[in-house]
């Protein structure tokens, strides 16, 4: 992933070799990414070209700023598991090398809108999900998502809300403190709808197939106790999928599947940590 880690005391963008260094990394990328959609079971569906550019331009600090990553996907499509996946594999990186402010996580499921009166006047989560939608972009502060983001890519810290996903639907602003860091990485399911996809620097896409989705889904509605109002709410959520969700993958940079082995995710990212590896903590020779 696209980062501006850098030697201690020392920044990448203030070398000499900034310019050139680029093509460079450009240059890796283009096999890193080219060999994983060529191979057996590959984590891609497909990616824009120009993405490996975008990227290039990050690790090698012609890009002189932090870069923030958005996640999208219809319910159970993976989206989250990636994402976790990505920070744990980064966060491996930065200890080995003792950095800081690496990487921040910003969920968008926590900019849903309190709705815990309701749930309590309804008497459960179950009757309550069948008169509100939380399948549209409106259920959700995307604006005080798109924000929080901006501040964060400003260098500024903000305080996230957080939203109690096990059935109260209570939210608690100004809940946990998100410090500003070299990667800032949202998923959810409207991550990349109109009112916040343009605060995101490379934009993914996660795939699925129905069946898959459909399985994952009915296991999580009975985590959360939706009871006889699964199916009903199964059925709006792909209803809604159609028209707020799948429109999202005309606009990303990068449309991965959701049905990989979750070591493949990994492996790919640990082979673009390689390159950040050797121009930033080892003696890179390029003439």
């Amino acid at each position: 992933m696209p980062t501006t880690i850098t030697k201690p005391q020392q920044k990448l963008s203030e070398s000499p070799k900034t310019k050139i260094l680029a093509p460079y990394v450009q240059m890796r990328l283009n096999k890193i990414f080219y060999d994983e959609l060529n191979s057996h079971d590959s984590i891609f569906v497909k990616f824009d070209k120009n993405i490996i550019r975008k990227i290039a331009s990050f690790i090698s600090g012609e890009t002189k700023r932090s870069c923030a990553i958005g996640i999208a996907g219809e319910t159970a499509s993976g989206k989250s598991t990636i994402a976790m996946d990505i920070i744990d594999t980064i966060n491996m990186f930065t200890r080995e090398y003792c950095l800081e402010n690496t990487i921040t996580r910003i969920n968008t499921d926590d900019y849903y809108y309190d709705r815990s009166e309701m749930v309590k006047a309804a008497g459960s989560f179950a009757e309550f999900a069948k008169n509100y939608d939380l399948d549209v972009p409106e259920a959700l502060e995307l604006d005080l998502m798109a924000s929080h983001i901006r501040q964060l890519l400003h260098g500024q810290q903000v305080y996230m809300p957080k939203y109690d996903l096990s059935g109260t639907a209570k939210r608690y602003d100004n809940h946990t403190l998100a410090k500003p860091a070299n990667i800032i990485i949202s998923e959810g399911l409207f991550t990349l709808t109109e009112k916040v996809a343009n605060v995101f620097d490379i934009k993914i896409y996660v795939d699925v197939s129905a069946n898959v989705q459909k399985d994952r889904f009915y296991k999580r509605a009975a985590e959360r106790n939706l009871g006889d109002s699964a199916d009903e709410v199964y059925e709006n959520a792909s209803s809604k999928a159609k028209v707020h969700i799948h429109p999202t993958a005309e606009t990303a940079d990068i449309i991965l599947t959701g049905e990989a082995d979750r070591e493949r995710y990994k492996q790919f990212i640990n082979r673009v940590l390689c390159v950040v590896e050797e121009l930033h903590h080892k003696d890179l020779v390029l003439f």
